[in-house]
């Protein structure tokens, strides 16, 4: 569904936009300027290598390649984790934190976190779980420094996730730039040929120009949405972070497992949030 709301909107904005070009009397084949796109794309492609680490082009990509997801897919995370901390919760409840030394120092191998796939698709969500508790086991912490703890880490990891699209983003500010530094080689070359017919000068002019139409369609119907969608998918999985900080903080209080999870139900987001009926029937079936 995701996948096909992207293209859609592909679709529809290169249809407004070159379909319009075109009811003006305009010809697509005058906008293939090879050589315009090797500057420009190029140039846009070099400055990000340059001016970002190895770490945050890898996440740029890996979070490009995730819009393409689907939301059934978050959806099911959602129910997972809850029905992950409920079942963390109420063996802790019953046997005491030890019971969980083996599971959170390898979560990986554990038999528990492999019930929740879903869950166990995203690193960050596991070490995340693993390492909170492992620290409540390591001795008495209160529910307030516990909740500010949680809360500093949460926002070190938003800001790392954010870099990527803040990359994206700044290459996106800066293609207009591109496109005028392809308008003006194209200049350069027309004012070569000034003494050749006025019909060829009219084609340099043109194909300089294009420059700096791609570089303002790239920056406002490319980079800037696709930075734009990259910043929402971290504010859905730092969601899921905050989720979990509610429930273990909920926990340290002396809530009891089921109004623990409650308390991380509800900051999620509206449209995975499950109600609080539905959480009892997800855990009902579980313990059938």
């Amino acid at each position: 569904m995701i996948f096909m709301q992207k293209l859609l909107g592909i679709a529809l904005v290169s249809l407004c936009v070159f379909g319009g070009y075109m009811m003006a009397d305009g010809k697509l084949i005058a906008l293939w300027q090879p050589a315009e796109l090797v500057i420009i794309l190029g140039a846009a492609l070099g400055s990000m290598v340059i001016g970002n680490s190895t770490v945050v082009l890898k996440e740029c990509l890996r979070q490009l390649r995730g819009l393409m997801a689907s939301r059934k897919g978050k959806t099911n995370l959602a129910r997972e984790l809850l029905m992950l901390m409920h079942f963390l919760l109420d063996e802790i409840r019953q046997k005491g934190l030890k019971v969980l030394d083996e599971h959170i120092e390898a979560p990986y191998q554990s038999p528990w976190f492999a019930r929740f796939p879903e869950v166990m698709k995203e690193p960050i969500l596991v070490n995340f779980i693993a390492d909170n508790l492992r620290m409540l086991a390591m001795g008495k912490v209160s529910a307030h420094e516990f909740e500010a703890l949680l809360e500093q880490e949460i926002l070190a990891i938003e800001d790392d996730l954010l870099k990527a699209s803040k990359a994206l983003h700044r290459t996106g500010e800066a293609m207009p730039g591109f496109g005028i530094l392809a308008a003006v080689g194209g200049i350069i070359i027309t004012m070569q040929h000034l003494d050749g017919p006025l019909g060829e000068i009219g084609l340099h002019v043109a194909a300089a120009l294009v420059g700096t139409f791609i570089g303002i369609f790239g920056c406002y119907c490319l980079f800037e949405p696709a930075g734009s969608a990259m910043a929402e998918l971290v504010h859905r999985k730092v969601s899921t972070l905050d989720c979990v900080r509610a429930i273990l903080t909920a926990h340290v209080a002396g809530k009891s497992p089921l109004l623990a999870v409650d308390a991380g139900r509800r900051v999620l987001e509206m449209d995975i949030k499950p109600s609080f009926a539905t959480v009892e029937k997800w855990l009902a079936s579980e313990a059938v």
